[in-house]
């Protein structure tokens, strides 16, 4: 047997420690090509903070040989030792160990100190790191990462009402790399876990605040959100309840307009957001225009993509119907292939992504409740609070606004953008973009760059995007 199959042992043991909860790390004494000792973690189980995998194995090997000295062996490890266990393999004068995976936070084989390479000990051990340092590192980040879900398991509990889309199906999508921040406390929530993006400094002198609408989710703003972080700025990018990493109600029964905008002012509030740049688009708009008239001192600025305000008093567009038709009679549409049909320039995964938090019917239920939403008449849900916005934007707004148009979105199109920017106080011409669609945002990065500029400069010294 050869280095990489002693390591397979190792790794034997790991899985072991693994299944019985214990940091997956496992340990062999090998004496003349001969395995003598195994160990694997067991300080939980055996209530002993010495009983690392190393410690188990020099001991079982010791019985074996008879003698504490085990200076004819050799130790495989799947994960570098640490101070504790290096010196216990010194004293124990092993001829050689080998290690599988670097500890960048504990390790006494060269990643934090070096035990191994101290001349002025009476014992030399040879020292090797990286035999199948993939396997043995992998082993380890699954076992962190699943106890930290459980972590937020516990600390959020699922509602018997609601799903939650597991958070395996969020690894490794394309330009999405920042952490999860989530609250659960809110007293609308009621125990519901909303999920939000928070990225840059707290103390940030501007807050963008960037709503999403239906199917998107946080996702959408993975373009904007480093230019605005780069800018010294920070972002706060919450998933509405039913979308993205957020809880997701099982009935479609659930969601109503002024419980979600309830949802928002609270969050808003908790955070206590200041300077904000509110950037919103589709439900992001029709939620979040809303929202300054309650505390105009926390907004600034108000970026406004392709969206609407749905008064009651005007009829809905001959576009969005045909959207809300579409969803009723397709409820189990391809979100994904909707963002590639839009936008012909996303590489397919960044529209696979958009498919991830809707694995399944069950997880659907806002995308199938939200197009019926939509105030269509005056005394729908959300119409009057929306005709007291559209008073607030014509009378009393103070901030700055940019509007940007997705020219080739048929449903929240130019028509319905240059009404809706006659609404609002002091806003300058729109800027139409003619490759966009409905999703504005596919075309971020340029946006979030003059927006930069937009909501930095003295107003009349600004001309074009």
């Amino acid at each position: 047997m050869n280095d990489a199959d002693y390591m397979g042992l190792a790794l034997l043991e790991a899985e072991l420690a693994r299944a019985a909860g214990e940091v997956p790390v496992g340990a062999v004494v090998v004496h003349q090509g001969r395995v003598v000792g195994v160990g694997r973690n067991a300080p939980i189980t055996a209530l002993d903070p010495t009983a690392h995998a190393e410690i188990v194995a020099l001991r079982a090997a010791a019985q074996a040989l008879g003698n504490y000295r085990l200076d004819d062996c050799e130790l495989f490890v799947t994960l570098e030792p640490c101070a504790m266990c290096s010196g216990a393999l010194l004293h124990a004068r092993l001829k050689r160990v080998v290690y599988g995976a670097r500890d960048p936070k504990t390790g006494a084989a060269g990643s934090v100190v070096d035990l191994f390479g101290n001349l002025q000990l009476n014992h030399q051990t040879v020292v090797q790191g990286g035999v199948r340092a993939a396997e043995c590192g992998g082993l380890l980040s699954h076992f962190f990462k699943a106890r930290r879900d459980q972590q937020r398991r516990v600390v959020h509990p699922l509602r018997d009402d609601a799903l939650r889309t597991p958070e395996r199906l969020f690894d490794g999508l394309p330009g999405y790399p920042w952490a999860p921040h989530y609250v659960s406390d809110l007293p609308s929530l009621d125990g519901l876990r909303l999920h939000y993006l928070d990225e840059g400094p707290r103390d940030a002198p501007r807050t963008w605040v960037c709503l999403h609408g239906n199917p998107a989710w946080s996702y959408l703003y993975r373009k904007m959100i480093p230019v605005f972080v780069a800018a010294g700025d920070r972002v706060v990018a919450p998933d509405l309840i039913g979308f993205g990493k957020s809880d997701k109600p099982k009935k479609d029964t659930f969601h109503h307009f002024d419980w979600h905008r309830e949802v928002l002012l609270e969050l808003i509030e908790r955070l206590d957001l200041r300077n904000v740049v509110l950037v919103v688009q589709d439900w992001g708009g029709l939620l979040g225009l809303t929202l300054p008239m309650v505390a105009p001192h926390r907004y600034a600025g108000v970026l406004i993509m392709n969206t609407m305000l749905a008064t009651g008093d005007q009829a809905l567009s001959a576009g969005f119907l045909a959207w809300r038709k579409m969803c009723a009679d397709k409820p189990l549409f391809d979100v994904g292939r909707l963002f590639a049909r839009g936008n012909p320039h996303m590489e397919a995964a960044e529209c696979a992504a958009y498919n991830a938090p809707f694995p399944d019917a069950g997880h659907r239920a806002a995308l199938r409740a939200f197009p019926a939403m939509v105030p269509e008449h005056a005394d729908d849900e959300g119409a009057p609070i929306t005709r007291e916005a559209r008073r607030f934007w014509r009378e009393h707004w103070q901030g700055r606004t940019l509007m940007v148009i997705g020219a080739r979105d048929p449903v929240l199109g130019e028509p319905v953008m240059q009404e809706l920017a006659r609404n609002i106080r002091g806003c300058p011409p729109p800027w139409t973009l003619p490759d966009a669609g409905h999703f504005v945002q596919e075309h971020g990065e340029q946006i979030a760059r003059a927006a930069c500029r937009h909501f930095s400069i003295a107003p009349d010294s600004f001309n074009e995007p």
